[in-house]
């Protein structure tokens, strides 16, 4: 895409351009809204490609208040499945109620251009057409482990990814998330027993139950996989 310029005092300025499919979803109200053909064409390639489980026409922008880490309240969006977007919708009431911290969740995070994602990585998100990755434990490091991950649905959220590390045999692929391999210490953005219990409500399960050495902390998903 194109920077646009703007004036600034007499001076030109650059300004590294954000995806405009994304940027206006900033402003939107809550609630549930098919993808346009500008985000439509921004998935394709990276995120969503032909031979994926999903059409791009099943999946949905779902838009949430959620409390932010500086405490105050922003709209935040997820790209979901359609037939899961309204019990999501009752989740993140619950989360909002709860006063839960998301630090990141803007479309733009996770679908921009990479040199204007957050650099600390620590986004909330939801579809993604990838297979599951490999547990830390094994020694394929972040590859796919050859099955269709449950975000590839739009069934599937991580949230707070660095408070809520994927971990396997004691370790994580993450070193900014090493100081929450401890769970015993809750911290803000960890995940919380009220929070699952959110997501246990429509029935979703927590990747933090899985049983054996490998825990997806940050992961919901509609079948608990």
């Amino acid at each position: 895409m194109q920077a646009r310029i703007r004036h600034n005092g007499g001076r030109v300025l650059r300004v590294a351009a954000v995806p405009l499919a994304f940027v206006a979803l900033a402003t939107s109200q809550v609630g549930v809204q098919p993808l346009s053909p500008a985000q439509r064409a921004e998935l394709k390639g990276e995120f969503w490609h032909r031979g994926c489980p999903v059409a791009l026409s099943q999946l949905r922008v779902l838009t949430v208040r959620h409390w932010g880490f500086d405490n105050h309240v922003h709209n935040g969006q997820l790209i979901v499945n359609a037939d899961v977007a309204a019990p999501l919708t009752r989740v993140f009431r619950k989360l909002y109620a709860l006063r839960f911290p998301i630090r990141h969740m803007q479309l733009a995070d996770y679908y921009g251009p990479k040199s204007q994602r957050p650099k600390d990585t620590d986004v909330s998100e939801a579809f993604e057409c990838r297979q599951a990755v490999a547990s830390p434990c094994s020694s394929a490091k972040s590859k796919g482990n050859g099955h269709w991950s449950e975000h590839a649905y739009g069934h599937a959220i991580d949230l707070n990814p660095v408070e809520n590390p994927y971990v396997g045999c004691g370790m994580s692929r993450d070193p900014m998330s090493r100081k929450y391999l401890d769970r015993s210490r809750l911290r803000r953005g960890m995940v919380t027993p009220p929070v699952i219990a959110a997501f246990a409500s429509i029935g979703w399960g927590w990747g933090g139950s899985w049983s054996g050495d490998t825990k997806d902390y940050m992961h919901f998903s509609a079948s608990g996989h």
